[in-house]
């Protein structure tokens, strides 16, 4: 039985609260209102909700260090999804841990490059790698150069230097390497003193139209790069104005509202995002979110991105964009997590 017809035992505790100045929704069975006008939903719409609580109930208890053999859901059990909370994921609480905070706060400059040396890349142990050759790593003469030495030696040892998770451009053949090609964006942004502009933009919107204007930044890179930037204190712009939907999401919304035209993308995350109290009391779930920290944007995004591989298995028969029906990546378990660790001026008390 999956989560398509029934959900994981609920947690024993939740941490339900308002959403502020929520979105005026309307719902009946079978439709969801966006952008001012009522859309039909499939199934997957149902799903969607009942994936988030189901994956937030397996991430509490992997924090507290409880078994997972209690899992009812053999999707969720086989194969590999992210968390209902992006910041929770591997790669952004090492981005958080070892990068943006480290061992001590970092400078608006450092701040930059460090975030997005790491997000171009992606993969911590490329990280490990340059952090083990170089030392701390800082916007300092000469460093560009230095990295693109050790990666060319890691590529000559048929090491992968990229996370598969975005696919990187490769720079219109101008570089021998595509890692070289990222990196001299990197290094004109610096010389432009971007940082600067980000953290003196008046909303995340414009910060990342900032980011989109540079070579080989679409919409989605630029996207997420500006929420990475954002988990530090180079900038604290809210995460409930302005979403992009990447094309895993824009799957997922298909599967959901299979009328909606993907111009209104954007809209009709903001919509669910808005809803969200609303839609799991309707299906008597009880969702623990992130110790008072309610979905924002980009969390409900990414929830589309990953309802859309697990629509795959749990609803075959609704179609998205793709055309995919299998889930490449299977569910390894790997041990107990790391204590938490989340953006300071989001001020969670996590327990």
């Amino acid at each position: 039985m999956n989560i398509a017809t029934s959900n994981l035992e609920p947690h024993e505790s939740s941490h339900q609260e308002r959403n502020p100045s929520p979105v005026s929704l309307s719902y009946v069975a079978g439709s969801f209102k966006i952008a001012g006008r009522t859309w039909q939903t499939t199934p997957v719409f149902d799903t969607y909700w009942r994936f988030a609580q189901a994956r937030q109930v397996i991430y509490h208890r992997r924090v507290k260090g409880w078994d997972l053999v209690s899992c009812e859901d053999p999707i969720l059990s086989a194969f590999k999804f992210t968390n209902a909370y992006r910041a929770a994921d591997r790669v952004s609480q090492y981005l958080l841990r070892e990068v943006i905070y480290g061992k001590r706060m970092f400078g608006a400059e450092d701040t930059f490059f460090r975030t997005l040396l790491f997000k171009i890349f992606n993969k911590i142990e490329t990280w490990q790698l340059l952090t083990e050759s170089l030392g701390e790593l800082h916007w300092r003469a000469g460093i560009i150069q230095e990295v693109s030495q050790i990666l060319n030696l890691a590529m000559m040892r048929g090491d992968r230097i990229y996370s598969a998770a975005y696919i990187m451009p490769s720079g219109g053949g101008r570089f021998n390497r595509k890692h070289d090609a990222h990196l001299c964006l990197l290094k004109g942004m610096m010389q432009q003193r971007m940082f600067r502009q980000v953290a003196q933009a008046p909303n995340m919107e414009s910060a990342f139209n900032l980011l989109r204007s540079q070579p080989m930044l679409g919409d989605f890179l630029a996207y997420q790069f500006m929420t990475d930037l954002n988990y530090s204190e180079l900038c604290n712009f809210s995460e409930r104005e302005f979403v992009v939907a990447g094309p895993g999401a824009r799957d997922g919304l298909r599967k959901c509202f299979p009328g909606l035209p993907l111009s209104l993308a954007s809209e009709a995350i903001k919509a669910v995002c808005a809803s969200q109290n609303t839609e799991f009391a309707k299906r008597n779930l009880e969702f623990e979110n992130l110790w008072g920290r309610p979905l924002q944007l980009i969390d409900c995004q990414n929830l589309f991105c990953e309802v859309d591989k697990y629509a795959r298995i749990a609803h075959p028969e609704v179609q998205g964009l793709s055309g995919r029906t299998r889930i490449k990546q299977q569910y390894r378990p790997k041990g107990p997590l790391d204590s938490p660790i989340f953006p300071p001026k989001w001020g969670l008390h996590i327990c």
